[in-house]
């Protein structure tokens, strides 16, 4: 069991940890025709907008109330009031997110107030949802603004249905921010392939995914529409994916009935047979041959990289629920964690595979990764890599630095598969380095070595 401490250092270094309003903010981009807002300066979505444009590489739609000095002391109604009535006039968004920042929740806005002076005054707002979401820089990370979110919506949109209208077929399904457009398409694969009808609250396959629309949209291009998340609650079965999502599963089976199953991960062997038997079960429908094959090719697949990982030492720094993901996958081929770092409290942290998970910044983790043999997080843990001659591996976001970010694949058979590869192959460059301290044996090496040792 992981011991979990806080880094006490008076301030960030290189830092790990991104707001929740962002994190909420990217949630609503899930939503077909949506906007999100960020009530607060204009620097706090500013900063937003630039790390989202990097990393995903396609227009992004945010918009601010821009808080000035005087609002922030006084209040931000009026600046709340004028950006919905101007969003609602040039974009015509089917939902408007509202998520706090540390302004607006420091001087103790109350939004749902406003929403409520705002919807009694402005009757031509009624056609648009408008969900806000208390997102508050000092407390919780990415993580937790889009768990937060993604309950907003729940508790705001979803219809609680009469008990005849349950579809027998349908399966509601809550994404963890871990997850890329890549990932929950691969999901929705799956899903299809045992003749279920999923449907995803966010979906951010539909909207970052990287297409070019037929035409501009100043609001989100694809994704779950509002009717869709209003229909959500005549599923008969809810599957939440990470341990921040388990709220969100919680309450939309409070207001629904509908019972919820959780994944804390989808990458490695045993959870994907898990929800493969779990899939089987709820459907009636056999594992599809194409799953039993991707199985047995990532059995091969675990077969060949594991003379590369075993005994490697991995410095890993991302949110709670992906470093959860990652360190057990790569401790499960047989490497050995050598260091952990996050950036919030999460009942997964005890879970790790670990000694200690340090909730610190990128500072920390280049200081626990001085014997370490590689080193996984986002872009910004380049230079740290760098100074350290060690190989990066990048993972979550923002990453920047490399292209296809959005489509890097890491559930299901296939792409914990594909992860092998890629991993095992950084390892490999390391093997044929010509430093007596990165050799390893090769398999056929390892294959005499068992043959001497049985002949003598």
């Amino acid at each position: 069991m992981a011991r979990v401490t806080i880094s006490k250092k008076h301030c960030m270094v290189n830092p790990l940890k991104m707001s929740p309003s962002i994190g909420a903010a990217l949630a609503f981009m899930g939503v077909d025709n949506s906007m999100p807002l960020l009530h607060g300066s204009q620097g706090c979505t500013s900063f937003g907008l630039v790390l989202f444009v990097r990393h995903f590489r396609e227009a992004i739609p945010m918009q601010t109330t821009a808080m000035s000095e005087v609002a922030t002391v006084l209040g931000g109604f009026e600046n709340v009031e004028q950006a919905l009535e101007n969003i609602a006039a040039r974009t015509k968004p089917t939902l408007i997110g509202i998520c706090t920042t540390g302004i607006s929740e420091i001087k103790g806005d109350d939004l749902s107030g406003y929403l409520k002076l705002i919807r009694a005054n402005h009757p031509e707002l009624d056609h648009i949802a408008l969900v806000d979401v208390s997102t508050p820089d000092f407390q919780g990370a990415f993580q937790d603004g889009w768990a937060a979110a993604v309950t907003r919506m729940v508790e705001e949109l979803i219809d609680v249905p009469q008990y005849e209208s349950t579809h027998s077929r349908r399966v509601n399904v809550l994404p963890g921010c871990h997850m890329t457009p890549g990932d929950i398409d691969e999901l929705r694969d799956i899903f299809d392939a045992f003749s279920l009808d999923p449907i995803f609250l966010p979906d951010i396959s539909g909207s970052l995914d990287g297409h070019i629309p037929s035409e501009f949209t100043p609001t989100t291009l694809g994704g779950i529409t509002v009717e869709q998340i209003r229909k959500m609650g005549s599923a008969f079965w809810t599957v939440a994916i990470g341990e921040h999502m388990r709220g969100a599963a919680i309450t939309l089976e409070h207001r629904t009935g509908i019972p919820y199953k959780l994944f804390d991960r989808l990458t490695g062997l045993a959870v994907n047979d898990s929800l493969m038997e779990f899939l089987s079960e709820i459907s009636g429908v056999p594992v599809p041959k194409k799953y039993r094959r991707q199985r047995s090719q990532l059995i091969d697949a675990m077969l060949d990289g594991h003379f590369y990982f075993g005994g490697k030492r991995v410095a890993i720094a991302a949110e709670p629920d992906l470093l959860s993901a990652t360190s057990h996958w790569l401790h499960e081929m047989g490497c050995e964690i050598h260091a952990a770092v996050t950036t919030a409290e999460s009942p997964v942290l005890a879970g790790i595979p670990t000694e200690e998970v340090v909730i610190g910044d990128l500072e920390d983790l280049e200081r626990m990764s001085v014997d370490a043999d590689l080193i996984v997080t986002h872009s910004h843990g380049r230079q740290a890599a760098e100074r350290l001659h060690l190989p990066l591996f990048h993972i979550g976001i923002p990453v920047f630095d490399r292209l296809g970010a959005g489509q890097q694949l890491s559930v299901g058979y296939r792409g914990t598969r594909d992860l092998i590869f890629e991993v095992g192959n950084i390892f490999m460059d390391r093997v044929h380095e010509p430093t007596p301290e990165t050799w390893m044996p090769t398999p056929q090496h390892s294959q005499e070595l068992v043959t001497v040792q049985l002949t003598q």
